[in-house]
């Protein structure tokens, strides 16, 4: 994996100053790995971000499925993508949906659209202190970070 891909800073304002240590050291709920994710997950794994890529209808596809969402054709590769993405909505999170996350809440989730085309649900690292920096269409890139035994795809403001 490059090595700025775990910024040392301070990514969350919580009570107990959560910071990507804090992440790496969460004991959280792993991905949900089937036949059809596990490419991308052993990307991400590897620091790469991989996408579907329909040679029928030439369009990026995420979620990973069986089937082009765009032309149903099941002619899908794999592909490394950019990384990159802009914001298009996101939420604070003070109580988690699981509790494991709860060491490091307040924190945000968003949707960003990927460079290439897909929209995408993730976690931002972003300190909560400015989080007022957020704005729709701001330019975001991947970041991989270790939480507990997994690692997560993240974004994080360029």
């Amino acid at each position: 994996m490059d090595g700025d891909i775990f910024r040392e800073q301070m990514i969350h304002n919580s009570p107990n100053g959560a910071s990507l240590e804090s992440l790496r050291q969460l004991s959280v709920p792993g991905p949900t790995v089937t036949t059809v994710t596990k490419p991308f997950w052993d990307g991400v794994a590897r620091g790469e971000f991989l996408l579907q890529w329909c040679t029928a209808c030439k369009k990026w596809v995420f979620y990973p499925r069986t089937h082009c969402q765009h032309c149903w054709s099941d002619q899908l590769n794999w592909k490394e993508a950019s990384g990159l993405a802009t914001l298009q909505t996101w939420s604070t999170v003070h109580k988690p949906g699981h509790p494991a996350w709860q060491e490091i809440a307040p924190y945000v989730v968003a949707v960003v659209q990927l460079e290439e085309g897909p929209t995408m649900m993730t976690q931002l690292l972003i300190d909560q202190r400015n989080k007022d920096q957020l704005q729709a269409g701001i330019a975001l890139q991947i970041q991989y970070v270790q939480c507990g035994d997994h690692v997560l795809p993240f974004f994080a403001i360029v």
